[in-house]
């Protein structure tokens, strides 16, 4: 029997089925053009002119700005891809440069291990470090062991043009009003916030919340921090005022789903008809209907102030800016122990993997080490299922070009055929991580064909170093690596009771300015839990054991930040006191939560969950502190 609050994506479902289901993304058209033609150009320029060599690195720059390209504003995209690239960029002239200079075994090692620890330290800082630190390693990889164009340094220096390249054929999203992502990402907003609308008083609910944290959260992510003093355009303003109407209307909805009470169908379809008004139709009407309990006299007050943001008129919102940057964030995430630890962890792997490559003599031994960075990568879901998918997916990869060079080995076919693949990539990499890897490595053996070598040689080398690489990862990267399994969950659990503990605080002191990003916060700490549990849930034992044991925990503090919700509702418009008693109970509830997960202690209790509407005349408050008790002394 499966444990309470499992998300439905999991079901009942044993973990290796959860390890190879894909998801079905929508397909990205945009960037697949985009990819396409980035990678086109600079192989067919190559052949034109004679020196398909320096094509074949543009080609390879223009395949890493792929990889960490989106359809975003230009603010976004260029500083992504411009730190993937100067990291990839960097990584090829390390190896590049050790293959020139002729360096030996020993001294390609330690070089590659210190570039490992660099990597490492560099992906744990978060997703842009993440492909940074995997593009560090990989090109140094690559560098160390291709066949290099003359001079030399053309190699690197050839890199950031093909990714100039597909930077400029996304810049039409600067101006272009109509297809500007971040109209898209508002109308996704408003139609998941009409999905959890549907789902109110049903098992759906805590799923359609979890799609609609994730819709905010990209449109949070698209939109600029706001700067003091300085003018921001009507539109920028509108979209900004939208979202955060938005962002009311969800708090108010989400005391509705703690409180398993619906809202009548016509209420429930207006967010899909803003929607439909943000991408350019007409106004809709607001419904005619009397809201009964606070947490309904909340969310009528904040959608009907969303209704009339959207349409431009001005209406009351409880925002507020959000606290300034940390200019030394990073500077500390990257020296963090996390940080160190998992450069630790990247560099033992790729120092093994060096040694393996020197004792067996492999034909093409930088194929371990690149290996070892893409399964390494740590926001690309579980090691264990990255290493497995990455060898299946090397051996349908390699069976795919088997076929292709069968057919034809012409450049000019074979650029095509490079393209056509590489446009592959968005959906793919959405889709399952064998997936990408089944299409990324026709894309890399012809490369090599393309760059002079024989790539029907490499095929079943390549299945051997994968073999290799995968089983050094799962060995010395997962098994014996001294970290329990479940300690990227538990943090997560420690950072989301924490944010809860201060969201509350904010309520029952009436401070709407610290609320309103206090509140987005712990959202967000939410849904990074619950990344961790679900990914958790495809591992083998021990490792989905313990993550199933932790679920409940995951699910608990969701249904809280509900109820915080509510309370707060029932505060503003519901006449209710603070009750100071009740508080210290979930302070002191969310602190012996804290305390489980630090120690490793997942609690043992099964909180119910709830089969019909939350009586408003009950403090939201009382009610989720005894289902806290339930689940820490069950």
């Amino acid at each position: 029997m499966s444990a309470p609050g499992r998300s439905r994506a999991s079901g009942d479902a044993a973990w290796w089925a959860l390890a190879l289901r894909p998801t079905r993304p929508a397909v990205p058209w945009v960037l697949m053009v985009r990819a396409a033609v980035g990678m086109a150009v600079p192989l067919l320029a190559g052949l034109l002119f004679g020196r398909l060599d320096l094509g074949v690195f543009a080609g390879l720059g223009a395949m890493h700005a792929t990889m960490n390209d989106r359809v975003e504003p230009l603010r976004l995209r260029a500083p992504r891809i411009a730190l993937a690239l100067a990291a990839s960029t960097a990584g090829m002239l390390i190896g590049a440069g050790l293959q020139h200079r002729g360096a030996g075994g020993l001294t390609i090692g330690v070089a590659l291990t210190a570039v490992g620890f660099a990597g490492g330290a560099l992906s744990a800082t978060g997703p842009r470090g993440s492909a940074a630190g995997m593009l560090l390693l990989v090109s140094a990889s690559l560098g160390g062991g291709m066949a290099l164009p003359h001079p030399w340094w053309a190699a690197p220096a050839m890199l950031p043009c093909g990714a100039a390249l597909v930077l400029l054929l996304g810049l039409r999203y600067r101006t272009r009003v109509r297809t500007d992502p971040r109209t898209r990402a508002l109308a996704d907003v408003y139609l998941a916030l009409g999905g959890m609308l549907a789902a109110l008083g049903t098992a759906d609910g805590a799923a359609a919340r979890r799609v609609l944290t994730g819709r905010l959260n990209q449109m949070q992510d698209l939109l600029p921090p706001p700067r003091p003093g300085r003018a921001e355009s009507e539109r920028l303003r509108w979209l900004r005022r939208s979202y955060e109407a938005a962002l009311g209307a969800t708090e108010a909805a989400a005391g509705l789903l703690w409180a398993w009470r619906p809202v009548p169908p016509e209420v429930a379809a207006l967010p899909a008809a803003l929607a439909r008004q943000i991408t350019g139709g007409p106004e809709p009407g607001y419904p005619d209907w009397r809201p009964d309990t606070p947490s309904r006299t909340a969310f009528d007050t904040a959608l009907r102030a969303a209704a009339d943001t959207v349409a431009g008129r001005w209406a009351p919102l409880d925002t507020a800016a959000p606290p300034p940057p940390d200019p030394w964030r990073l500077r500390v995430r990257l020296l963090s122990h996390g940080s160190v630890r998992y450069g630790l962890r990247v560099a033992l792997c790729v120092a093994v993997a060096e040694a393996v490559v020197n004792g067996l003599t492999l034909s093409r031994s930088y194929w371990v080490p690149m290996t070892v960075a893409f399964v390494l990568k740590p926001d690309l879901g579980s090691v264990f299922q990255r290493a497995v998918s990455r060898a299946l997916g090397t051996v349908l990869g390699i069976a795919l070009t088997a076929v292709l060079l069968a057919a034809t080995t012409n450049s000019w076919a074979l650029s095509v055929t490079v393209s056509l693949c590489v446009a592959l990539l968005p959906y793919s990499t959405a889709a399952h991580y064998g997936l990408n890897t089944a299409v990324m490595t026709p894309v890399a053996l012809l490369l090599v064909q393309l760059g002079g070598e024989s790539g029907a040689a490499e095929f079943w080398p390549r299945v051997l170093d994968t073999a290799l690489a995968s089983a050094i990862v799962l060995v010395f990267g997962y098994l014996l690596w001294p970290e329990r399994p479940p300690h990227r969950i538990e943090p997560r659990i420690v950072t989301a009771a924490a944010t809860l503990r201060a969201y509350l605080a904010s309520v029952v002191r009436a401070e709407p300015v610290a609320e309103v990003w206090l509140r987005r916060t712990a959202y967000r700490a939410l849904a990074d839990a619950r990344q961790q549990v679900d990914l958790g849930l495809a591992e083998p034992p021990p490792a989905g054991r313990l993550a199933e044991q932790w679920l409940p925990a995951t699910a608990a503090l969701e249904r809280l930040s509900g109820a915080v919700a509510a309370y707060a509702a029932q505060l503003r418009y519901g006449g209710r006191a603070p009750e100071p008693a009740v508080i210290e109970r979930v302070l002191a509830s969310l602190d012996r939560l804290t305390a489980a997960a630090r120690a490793h202690r997942p609690p043992a209790g099964r909180p119910d969950r709830p089969t019909g509407p939350h009586d408003p005349t009950r403090s939201a408050l009382a009610r989720a502190a005894e289902e806290l008790d339930r689940l820490l002394d069950g």
